[in-house]
């Protein structure tokens, strides 16, 4: 049973069944039942149109809860004609599915989530933790987005600021999170730079190829996190890094700074520094006054702390993280990096297990916990 080319395919099969007039949470609802239905088929009897299978059982179930509602009898005329047999079209819907959920009836952060959930495959508690918000709080927003778009026709899509927000969130969900959708989402991003000439479409290109040239320097062969500082450049892909840092130059020359161009110009500066040590971490406070300008918010200032940190020294960046809410995520296992620069072990030491009890997830909170206990075996020493 193929889960990555089932998984790809849900984007589009959604796709059409809403080009069809199909409302989209129920829509969405088919899908998912199709799915399940194929996961259960498919490894006895494998369909030679994956995709055609999938449209044709996801529109019969569309039917079934359509004439099963007295609400939606209306929309029989409308649902009633089932796809004709053969293979399904090959055009890849995904793309202009991200913009069609960036309803202009939805707001930018009800859109994004709507969209991670329904096309994005994030679960709630993943774009929950991608907004720092309570997993409950998500669930409503969802349901509230699907809500108002009952019934809605999708002929008026989105605004490009929506989808490059949703992409941005899914390629950091795939390279970091549970499931793998990085390389879906630059592919994505791709498509949409060849149809818009955008420079922050450019700059998210960037970001994105970036950080994904050391993708495979970010973990240990054991799946343990390898910091940046630690991580071998000489398994950075630099054709990835050349290519990217070629858009964003060209991104730059159009003089339309934005944040993704703000983001990979940072990525850009790690890329280009030969150790950790050469880090022109001076710059890079720079560029990071010009993110938190742009976007006002309260993780770039915390990233920001840490590279005050490195560019003035420790007792910088505390102040800096001083003036940051201490609730904010990381921010403790900020503030451990940093009393541990300052030669503060005890304090760092402590600050480290603390932070793995908050870490949001499990290769976080060992690499927390080894930090602590590594502090902990230099003062015993």
């Amino acid at each position: 049973m193929d889960e990555v080319l089932l998984r790809s395919l849900a984007p589009s099969v959604l796709g059409i069944l809403v080009r069809r007039g199909a409302d989209f949470a129920a829509a969405e609802d088919a899908v998912q039942d199709a799915m399940v239905e194929a996961v259960r088929v498919w490894p006895a009897d494998p369909p030679r149109d994956p995709k055609g299978w999938l449209v044709t059982v996801a529109w019969r179930r569309f039917l079934d809860g359509a004439r099963a509602d007295a609400a939606r009898r209306r929309r029989e005329d409308r649902v009633e004609e089932e796809p004709e047999p053969g293979p399904a079209s090959a055009v890849d819907d995904t793309l202009q599915l991200y913009f069609l959920c960036a309803h202009p009836s939805l707001t930018p952060p009800s859109a994004v989530a709507l969209t991670l959930r329904a096309v994005g495959g994030l679960t709630t508690r993943q774009i929950a933790q991608a907004y720092l918000v309570p997993e409950a709080t998500m669930a409503q927003r969802i349901s509230r987005a699907k809500r108002t778009v009952s019934g809605v026709r999708f002929d008026r899509p989105g605004d490009v600021a929506t989808v490059l927000r949703v992409l941005y969130l899914v390629f950091n969900e795939g390279y970091s999170g549970d499931v793998d959708l990085a390389a879906e989402a630059i592919r994505l991003t791709r498509q949409l730079a060849e149809a818009i000439d955008h420079p922050e479409v450019a700059g998210l290109l960037a970001l994105m190829l970036l950080h994904h040239a050391r993708r495979g320097t970010r973990t240990a062969s054991d799946g343990s996190l390898v910091p940046l500082a630690e991580q071998d450049r000489g398994r950075w892909d630099t054709g990835l890094i050349a290519e990217g840092v070629g858009i964003l130059q060209a991104a730059l020359g159009r003089d339309r700074l934005g944040e993704f161009q703000a983001q990979a110009a940072i990525a850009a500066l790690h890329a280009d520094a030969p150790t950790a040590e050469e880090t022109d971490w001076v710059q890079i406070v720079e560029w990071y006054d010009e993110l938190a300008r742009l976007t006002e918010s309260s993780v770039v200032r915390l990233n920001r702390a840490v590279a005050v940190g490195e560019a003035d020294g420790p007792r910088a960046g505390l102040a800096a993280l001083g003036e940051l809410d201490g609730s904010l995520p990381r921010h403790t296992a900020v503030a451990a990096y940093l009393h541990e620069r300052d030669g503060d072990l005890e304090m760092a030491a402590r600050l480290y297990a603390e932070a793995a009890h908050r870490a949001p997830d499990l290769a976080e909170r060992d690499h927390l916990t080894r930090q602590a206990a590594r502090l902990n075996a230099r003062r015993r020493r």
